[in-house]
């Protein structure tokens, strides 16, 4: 599993520009006998799951494994070649190690052995681009193709740095741009409508709001004002505010009633960038859920969002390594958590019904 992933370290694979490790990952499956299909700079590849001697799986629940190709930019402060899958000790540094190389090739090392036994399911792994950006051109396209030829999914797993926890719940994400007005004037006089001064009072509501329904998994509503620009010079009352707000949902709101909330509640015009990145919610009575635990799984609610805002279809996000390590310097993954996360997989999907 290291030698992959040092092939992917190794070929730079930021967020819309993923088409070179797309290919060698292409390379790669064929050469391991599979028929990968692609579509844009996401590959999936499919198999029935039904050993050699068995009969059609045409009926069987679909299962899809999922992990992300596309890597953010290095970080300011990286003291090993990003680009390079260099190891120290147990270690193994490199830009996307653990978001998301480990889930990747831990997941399609998966595949490839489940893939020769007989399964109570058909199974489709799939490597898809422009999760850091939550592009359209991602899991999105790949699964309007793979639906297209295979039917519905039934359920899938995300792969994710989680130290192998099970992530059931996970928050979704709108981003506001709110732009506060006002009139511009001459600074040394009393005239003018500072427009700072008018979003204050909006960024103070948002400051204290507190949604009454909170989550047993995930907690309450989390709205975060994280960047103001306002002013075109020091001696000119600025007539005009923007700021943007984060907005984590809960699973007890949709982000289309947050938003209504929202532009009902401040004087600002709000706008949302997008409503797509909704939460997701596993219960515990379902078939996966009540699994992991009877094998000792770790649940918990996830603060960040992954493919799984952008699927409409039941999942559970887990994977080796940890999220903390994500989008830093130096990021890296250790030989022992690939070593686990496979073998979690396995134990966690061998035999799975769903």
């Amino acid at each position: 599993m290291d030698k992959l992933l040092q092939m992917l370290v190794g070929i730079p694979s930021p967020s819309r520009a993923e088409g070179p490790a797309v290919d060698a990952l292409q390379a790669w499956m064929q050469e391991h006998g599979l028929v990968p299909r692609r579509v844009g700079n996401n590959l999936w590849c499919y198999s029935p799951c039904t050993g050699k001697h068995a009969s059609d799986a045409s009926h069987k629940p679909l299962l899809l494994l999922n992990a992300h190709i596309d890597t953010v930019r290095p970080a300011s402060g990286w003291t090993h070649d990003p680009f390079t899958l260099s190891r120290e000790a147990e270690r193994l540094y490199g830009l996307g190690t653990g978001d998301d190389g480990a889930s990747l090739v831990c997941l399609l090392h998966a595949f490839l052995q489940l893939k020769e036994s007989e399964q109570p399911y058909r199974l489709v792994f799939s490597a898809t681009a422009e999760e850091e950006v939550s592009g359209a051109g991602g899991i999105e396209a790949a699964l309007a193709d793979m639906e297209a030829q295979l039917g519905p999914v039934s359920f899938g797993i995300v792969g994710e740095p989680t130290c192998m926890r099970l992530a059931v719940a996970e928050r979704g994400l709108m981003v506001l741009d709110c732009e506060a007005q006002g009139k511009s004037g001459h600074a040394a006089h009393d005239e003018g409508v500072n427009a700072i001064y008018e979003a204050l009072a909006d960024i103070e509501w948002l400051r204290s709001l507190r949604l009454p329904k909170v989550s047993d998994v995930l907690g309450s509503v989390r709205v975060n004002v994280t960047m103001i620009d306002a002013g075109t010079q020091h001696n000119v009352v600025p007539d005009r505010c923007h700021f943007v707000v984060d907005v984590r949902s809960n699973g007890l709101y949709t982000n289309e009633e947050l938003l209504k909330l929202i532009q009902e509640s401040l004087h600002a015009c709000v706008k949302a960038r997008s409503t797509r990145l909704g939460s997701s919610h596993l219960d515990e009575t379902h078939p996966v859920a009540l699994r992991a635990r009877e094998l000792g799984f770790e649940s918990f609610g996830s603060p960040t969002t992954s493919n799984q805002a952008l699927v409409r279809f039941p999942t559970v996000k887990i994977g080796p390594g940890d999220s903390a390590r994500s989008h830093t310097a130096d990021e890296y993954v250790t030989l022992e958590e690939l070593q686990a996360g496979l073998e979690g997989y396995l134990r966690l999907l061998d035999g799975l019904i769903i």
